[in-house]
Protein backbone atom coordinates (compact mmCIF):
# COMPACT_ATOMS: atom_id res chain seq x y z
CA UNK A 1 0.00 0.00 0.00
CA UNK A 2 2.96 1.92 0.70
CA UNK A 3 3.84 2.31 -3.33
CA UNK A 4 0.17 3.28 -4.46
CA UNK A 5 -1.41 6.76 -4.98
CA UNK A 6 -3.16 8.76 -2.39
CA UNK A 7 -6.16 10.57 -3.31
CA UNK A 8 -8.42 13.03 -1.34
CA UNK A 9 -10.59 10.44 0.03
CA UNK A 10 -7.60 8.10 1.51
CA UNK A 11 -6.87 11.63 3.27
CA UNK A 12 -10.33 12.57 5.13
CA UNK A 13 -10.57 8.73 5.85
CA UNK A 14 -7.59 8.64 7.40
CA UNK A 15 -9.24 11.64 9.30
CA UNK A 16 -11.79 9.98 10.52
CA UNK A 17 -10.43 6.94 11.33
CA UNK A 18 -7.54 9.36 13.75
CA UNK A 19 -10.45 11.27 15.07
CA UNK A 20 -12.93 8.23 15.88
CA UNK A 21 -9.68 6.51 17.68
CA UNK A 22 -9.28 9.52 20.02
CA UNK A 23 -12.97 9.60 20.61
CA UNK A 24 -12.89 5.90 21.79
CA UNK A 25 -9.45 6.33 23.71
CA UNK A 26 -11.28 8.98 25.59
CA UNK A 27 -14.36 7.17 26.06
CA UNK A 28 -13.14 4.19 27.29
CA UNK A 29 -10.47 6.14 29.65
CA UNK A 30 -13.38 8.40 31.49
CA UNK A 31 -14.93 5.18 33.88
CA UNK A 32 -11.53 4.74 35.25
CA UNK A 33 -10.46 7.90 35.80
CA UNK A 34 -10.91 9.84 38.90
CA UNK A 35 -14.76 11.27 38.64
CA UNK A 36 -16.05 8.15 36.35
CA UNK A 37 -14.68 5.72 39.39
CA UNK A 38 -15.77 7.38 42.75
CA UNK A 39 -18.93 9.25 40.99
CA UNK A 40 -21.36 6.82 42.33
CA UNK A 41 -21.47 3.48 44.57
CA UNK A 42 -22.27 1.49 41.59
CA UNK A 43 -19.09 0.04 38.47
CA UNK A 44 -21.25 0.82 35.91
CA UNK A 45 -22.44 4.23 36.66
CA UNK A 46 -19.91 5.94 33.89
CA UNK A 47 -19.90 3.14 31.60
CA UNK A 48 -23.77 4.58 30.56
CA UNK A 49 -23.07 7.63 29.48
CA UNK A 50 -20.04 6.36 27.20
CA UNK A 51 -22.17 3.70 25.86
CA UNK A 52 -23.39 5.56 22.57
CA UNK A 53 -19.83 7.44 22.50
CA UNK A 54 -17.77 3.81 21.83
CA UNK A 55 -20.33 2.66 19.31
CA UNK A 56 -20.64 5.38 17.65
CA UNK A 57 -16.45 5.86 17.18
CA UNK A 58 -16.26 1.88 16.17
CA UNK A 59 -18.95 2.56 13.05
CA UNK A 60 -17.03 5.88 12.18
CA UNK A 61 -13.33 3.61 12.63
CA UNK A 62 -15.31 1.02 10.17
CA UNK A 63 -16.20 3.82 7.69
CA UNK A 64 -12.79 5.84 7.54
CA UNK A 65 -11.24 2.27 7.32
CA UNK A 66 -13.24 1.22 4.30
CA UNK A 67 -12.49 5.34 3.12
CA UNK A 68 -8.88 4.76 3.49
CA UNK A 69 -8.91 1.39 1.68
CA UNK A 70 -11.07 2.54 -1.27
CA UNK A 71 -9.59 5.82 -1.72
CA UNK A 72 -5.71 4.27 -2.63
CA UNK A 73 -5.10 3.54 -6.32
CA UNK A 74 -3.19 1.17 -7.75
CA UNK A 75 -0.34 2.23 -9.05
CA UNK A 76 0.36 1.69 -13.17
CA UNK A 77 2.51 -1.18 -14.12
CA UNK A 78 5.10 -0.59 -16.81
CA UNK A 79 4.96 -3.13 -19.82
CA UNK A 80 8.38 -4.47 -19.74
CA UNK A 81 7.57 -7.75 -20.99
CA UNK A 82 6.52 -6.55 -24.40
CA UNK A 83 9.79 -5.05 -24.81
CA UNK A 84 11.54 -8.50 -24.21
CA UNK A 85 9.67 -10.09 -26.60
CA UNK A 86 10.14 -8.00 -28.96
CA UNK A 87 13.49 -8.85 -29.30
CA UNK A 88 15.06 -11.85 -31.37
Amino acid sequence: MLENEKTKIFWIGLIIFGMSLIVLFTSVWYPFSYYGVYSSYYWYYAWRFVGPWIFGSLVFMVIGGYMMKSGAKKAKMIAVTSSIAATP
